[in-house]
């Protein structure tokens, strides 16, 4: 009876730990839809020569002014030093748990946490802090400073930093060098992967009480640099910091080349090119072809001194254009919207200003899977949309749909009188040759611009719209007053392009850019104001997706959305990075699928 007695014991020992669920094991990278491309033994990406030189600097350029080295703070939001951290100069000063591979739609590799244990379902993730991952002054990455990272952004932050606690049920130090997040019903599947890129701040290193204020002190950070000089609003310095502590990682290896990197502050693009000329700024990335070809011919450029490039990249276009206000009554209307989508002529303006050199720019996904041209909506989509009947037109639906072509004349009539037709039916007359509302007010508006180009491509607009009575004002702000209007949504018309650059994996930043929440949202970038529950489930159904097709037709749900709801004009693109640079810079052979990175370049040896 004894020998049963155990042998029983020894089996339902043996059943509970066969059965139990397997647990998640820390993993080097983890991987937004399948698994991360790297094996755990990568040494870099293969996008970056691991032999580049160290030494030397670089100046970049840009146009605008900043006030402020905290750039997570609402108050200066877009006025905050460029490189503290940056999409293009790199992460200069501040770091995240988890390096972007940027030759992957969206995959995550260690940097501050040199692994990651997620749970399947993704309700929870374990960041295993690198041991030797240290603040700029020495100290030690501690699981208190993710703690109080999250701390201080929820009570002091800006979006969408101050949001992302809302998805948390339990934060928590689960060891000396590793912390838990678990999350609440309102995340979703992307949610660890952005907890992955949030930056991480040093708890010794800013008081909390200070935290939203502006400061233009050199603050302490985790990068690769440190903040050397800053005078205000003209330049700012970084130098390397000859201690860091990642220069070994596998993510960081071929990165951060220069001992010395420059930000220049120029008030105009025409004083930051001839900045360029004189071999002040290192890069040039202008994107008029018109104005490369007439810039370029200068004698460094002769010469062969400086390098004219074009690079092939993977990803979805910038999209650019007129972006309509819909917080305003008289941009409520979508039918109204969609008139005035009809009157760019994107024809003209390719033949007269840009040496046909561009193509017209149509879904905000284009050339992709995820775009709805072309492709007919499947199943998928139609339940995804059948809660909100009639709210895409059939040849979106369909895929067919494109936006009017003309004549090129600018001159073609055909397409005044449809956009007229269309405003006509929906209440609108024309009386002295001024179009008037429904209600028998003069309709116009005002289009706000921030460059000499953005008025140009303003001018097209207004002559057309000039045609059928509508009367448009263009008023040109300098950086530092633009950003403060679009801040607080004070504007009716402006040509909207900071954020609204699309990747193969767009995820939780839609709801930033899209989302109802975010349209009341003072400093979101859902600047045109969308509060629409339709978008709000597309959104929604592609953050929760679990199969590469469902997340595609949710995208493709929300593109089809978008196009209907006519938020913009969408203007033009070129498929092509340019850039021209001084000949002393070298860049790796391979391209990832985002095109170039600045950061993996390099000054030649003297």
């Amino acid at each position: 009876m004894g020998r049963v007695l155990v042998w029983l014991i020894a089996a339902i020992s043996f059943l509970t730990v066969s059965f139990r669920p397997a647990a998640s094991e820390p993993r080097h990278a983890i991987a937004m839809q399948g698994e991360p491309a790297l094996p755990a033994d990568y040494q870099h990406f293969d996008y970056v020569n691991p032999d580049a030189p160290k030494g030397g600097s670089i100046t970049y350029c840009v146009v605008g002014s900043f006030d402020n080295l905290n750039p997570f703070i609402l108050k200066s939001l877009r006025t905050t030093a460029r490189g503290m951290i940056d999409t293009i100069y790199g992460n200069l000063v501040f770091e995240p748990l988890m390096q972007r591979n940027y030759d992957e739609a969206f995959s995550l590799y260690g940097l501050l946490a040199d692994s990651a244990d997620m749970d399947p379902e993704r309700k929870s993730i374990e960041f295993h802090l690198n041991p030797n991952a240290k603040w700029s002054d020495g100290q030690p990455v501690t699981p208190e400073d993710v703690l109080f990272t999250y701390d201080v952004f929820t009570d002091k932050g800006r979006p969408p930093y101050s949001d992302r606690m809302s998805l948390i049920a339990k934060l928590e130090k689960t060891g000396d060098h590793s912390v838990r997040f678990t999350f609440n019903e309102k995340a979703n599947r992307e949610t660890p992967l952005i907890i992955a890129l949030t930056p991480i701040i040093p708890k010794h290193g800013f008081d909390k009480e200070m935290f939203d204020r502006t400061t233009l002190k050199p603050v302490i950070g985790s990068g690769p640099y440190t903040v050397d000089k800053v005078q205000p609003g003209q330049r700012i310095v970084f130098k390397r910091n000859p201690d860091y502590w990642g220069k070994d990682v596998p993510a960081k290896r071929g990165f951060d080349n220069y001992d010395q990197i420059t930000i220049e502050y120029f008030l105009n693009d025409n004083a930051m090119t001839e900045a360029f000329k004189k071999g002040i700024c290192a890069t040039d990335t202008e994107t008029d072809p018109v104005k490369r070809d007439r810039d370029m011919d200068f004698p460094a450029f002769r010469k062969g001194d400086v390098v004219a490039e074009t690079f092939d990249t993977g990803i979805p276009p910038v999209v650019t254009g007129f972006l309509f206000n819909t917080r305003l009554q008289k941009f409520s209307n979508p039918v109204v919207r969609r008139a005035l989508g009809m009157l760019y002529d994107f024809e003209w303006a390719n033949k007269n200003l840009f040496g046909g050199k561009y193509n017209r720019t149509m879904s905000y996904w284009q050339n992709s899977e995820l775009s709805a041209l072309s492709h007919p909506a499947d199943d998928r989509e139609k339940a995804l949309l059948a809660p909100y009947p009639g709210r895409v037109p059939a040849d979106v639906m369909d895929g067919s749909w494109r936006p009017p072509v003309t004549d090129g004349s600018g001159q073609d009539r055909k397409e005044l009188k449809a956009a007229f037709d269309l405003l006509k039916a929906a209440g609108y007359s024309v009386k002295d040759g001024t179009m008037l509302d429904p209600e028998g007010k003069p309709f116009g508006f005002e289009i706000m611009t921030s460059s000499q180009d953005e008025e140009r491509l303003a001018a097209i607009y207004q002559r057309t719209l000039e045609k059928i009575g509508i009367d448009v004002t263009i008023r040109s702000l300098d950086g530092d007053q633009i950003q403060s209007r679009k801040q607080r949504f004070d504007f009716e018309v402006l040509i909207g392009s900071s954020g609204f650059n699309n990747s193969l994996s767009p995820g939780i930043e839609q709801i930033g850019r899209w989302g109802s929440a975010a349209a009341k949202a003072e400093g979101s970038f859902n600047l045109a104001g969308v509060a629409d529950p339709a978008v709000d489930a597309a959104i929604d159904a592609m953050l929760r997706a679990r199969s590469k097709e469902d997340y595609v037709a949710a995208v493709r749900v929300l593109d089809r959305l978008l196009i209907s709801g006519n938020y913009m004009v969408p203007m033009q693109h070129n498929d092509q990075q340019w850039i021209a640079y001084w000949n002393y810079l070298e860049h790796p052979q391979k391209t990832p699928i985002f095109g170039y990175q600045l950061p993996t370049w390099w000054r030649k040896a003297n």
